[in-house]
């Protein structure tokens, strides 16, 4: 997997960076590298898709919905996204079509468990460069 996305240092839980062209790119991005930290992605197939939404606020509190449906895939589904299809994305709410392995003990390695997506420093901007989020993670 290209890195999208880098480990940011903090003093009680772990946070990412994460970076996009578009605000679609960035909601995938941040998606994939939740799921990159929880487990080893190369071993996924994603056999399986379903269909999830999400809905926020603004930017940041969607990036936070959105990363909390995702973690809810894996802490109340057993699902580990392989690849995320955004469908349609805006500042209040985004749909997309992901792509899983249900969770096999005998064939996914999970590298860290986080129990909650946190509000804390949450940042979405937008620059002329591109889109970047800043997410902090309790584990």
């Amino acid at each position: 997997m290209k890195k999208t996305y880098h480990l940011i240092d903090h003093t009680a839980d772990f946070g990412i960076q994460v970076f996009g062209s578009d605000s679609q790119e960035l909601f995938t991005n941040a998606a994939l590298a939740l799921f990159d930290v929880i487990t080893e992605m190369d071993a996924l197939k994603g056999d399986d898709s379903c269909n999830i939404r999400a809905s926020g606020e603004d930017w940041s509190d969607l990036m936070v919905n959105w990363l909390r449906e995702m973690l809810y895939l894996w802490n109340g589904r057993e699902m580990l996204v392989k690849s995320v299809q955004i469908l349609s994305v805006s500042e209040n709410k985004i749909s997309a079509k992901i792509y899983f392995d249900a969770y096999m003990s005998d064939r996914h390695i999970i590298k860290t468990e986080i129990k909650a997506v946190t509000y804390h420093q949450i940042q979405v901007k937008r620059s002329p460069s591109g889109w970047k989020a800043r997410v902090i993670f309790d584990i």
